[in-house]
């Protein structure tokens, strides 16, 4: 199955974009970095350890390592002449096997903020890889997109999904800050929000509890 028949079967009307919480009726927007301090930013401190353990316990809890995936990256085309046929690389230091590669597919797809393009110069390429959750080196990966905002590297600016085929869930880390978790049922994540409570992102508590209440 192809990434757009799969959204268009279990996510119908879904612009894949953040913030995905807005975006999907079912989900639960975390937490993820604790009592931030700009001094903090050094990968051995309290707050950056902590940011990553909950980013990583929150993917094991949603993917079993022999569990089918999609890992999407949305890379921004903004029409200045850039090419965008190398960026397939940006998977590379996160695989096992170079070799699965070759399952990478690429599409150019209208600009996922069409409201921030006045000019109509802009476009999204969606780089789509579907794989096993133990292909991939998911740790340093989720480092890697916590650290954007941080200044540490490695990092990477690129959105990036991680969408479970037989969950049917959606993952999606930010930055630091925190991540948006989707579902097409409430049941398929209440393990998830009953585990993690104490997580979830204050602001958007109430709504959230109302899902699974």
């Amino acid at each position: 199955m192809l990434l757009n028949d799969y959204i268009n079967e279990n996510y119908p009307n879904l612009n894949l974009r953040p913030p995905l919480f807005y975006n999907w009726e079912i989900g639960i927007r975390f937490k993820l970095g604790v009592e931030w301090d700009g001094e903090y930013n050094f990968e051995n401190s309290t707050y950056v350890q902590g940011l990553y353990k909950r980013a990583v316990m929150l993917f094991e809890s949603l993917h079993s390592q022999d569990e089918e995936i999609f890992v999407v990256v949305d890379v921004d085309d903004f029409g200045n002449g850039k090419t965008f046929k190398h960026k397939a690389r940006i998977f590379s230091p996160y695989v096992y096997e170079k070799s699965i590669l070759y399952k990478l597919k690429h599409a150019e797809i209208p600009y996922v903020f069409p409201e921030d393009d006045e000019d109509g110069k802009c476009k999204t390429h969606r780089f789509t890889l579907k794989c096993k959750a133990s292909d991939m080196k998911y740790i340093s990966l989720l480092k890697a997109v916590c650290n954007q905002d941080l200044g540490i590297q490695p990092s990477i600016f690129h959105r990036i999904y991680f969408i479970n085929i037989k969950r049917k869930t959606i993952f999606h880390v930010y930055d630091d800050r925190g991540c948006d978790l989707i579902a097409t049922f409430p049941e398929s994540i209440r393990d998830i929000y009953s585990t993690y409570n104490d997580w979830i992102l204050d602001y958007d508590k109430d709504e959230i509890d109302k899902v699974f209440k």
